[in-house]
């Protein structure tokens, strides 16, 4: 395996829980609140899929809207499907809650001590580049990062090449020494293609993909990354 020189992270549901979402959603409409932001994350990735994959030549532009635009679309569909009220304060408070997601608990320790082998480390995001702003700096994460690389660079959500192709870009490294950090198992399959080394944190415990390529390590939270940066270290 190649000696990391730097670590691209996946932002929603691997630094920050999406479903923190949930707590808001069940005090709107009592009883749905889980239901709801299951549904929400399902429907908010299928809608990126489907306008990158309907843009003729992967050109990017005729169909793509930035991903806070699609997560209001999404949000509106899940509440529609269940029969609730659109009510412009309700979808407000969501999408308002959306922006100030929780990281996870372990998160700020970890990057605390991984900031300490000085590897650049960038966000790799479908997220529109306002929001994810916003989302980073309210969970106190954002100063760890040297960039926030956003999908509205290319007008192209994951798993699109172009979209990878951003953290080699940005890094001056090529993708096989640069760790790909993922929650979603999906995720970690199209970098792992795109030739990064890839972690992928399992935090639903999952099973593995049945295509593609396995990972280069499987943890159930980011500090399978540091103790993966921590051997390949010691080896050196």
């Amino acid at each position: 395996m190649n000696s990391t020189q730097g670590l691209v992270f996946d932002a929603y549901g691997t630094l920050l829980d999406v479903h923190s979402v949930a707590t808001t959603a069940e005090e709107l409409f009592p009883g749905r609140g889980e239901e709801i932001s299951r549904l929400w994350r399902d429907k908010q990735i299928e809608y990126t899929r489907l306008v990158s994959l309907s843009d003729p030549n992967d050109a990017g532009s005729r169909h793509y809207q930035s991903f806070e635009s699609l997560t209001r679309a999404s949000l509106e569909y899940v509440l529609k499907r269940l029969g609730l009220p659109l009510h412009t304060d309700s979808i407000e408070s969501l999408m308002h809650r959306y922006r100030r997601l929780r990281p996870f608990a372990e998160v700020k320790s970890v990057l605390t001590s991984l900031a300490q082998f000085q590897l650049p480390m960038v966000v790799l995001s479908n997220g529109s580049r306002e929001m994810l702003k916003a989302v980073m700096a309210n969970a106190e994460l954002i100063d760890f990062f040297d960039r926030l690389i956003s999908a509205d660079e290319v007008r192209q959500f994951k798993t699109s090449p172009k979209l990878y192709a951003l953290g080699p870009q940005a890094l001056g490294h090529a993708a096989q020494q640069l760790l790909f950090v993922s929650s979603n198992g999906w995720d970690a399959m199209g970098a792992a293609w795109f030739g990064y080394q890839t972690c992928w944190i399992n935090r639903a415990g999952l099973p593995s993909e049945t295509i593609g390529l396995a990972p280069s390590r499987v943890g159930s939270d980011l500090s399978c990354v540091l103790e993966m940066v921590q051997a390949q270290r010691r080896q050196s």
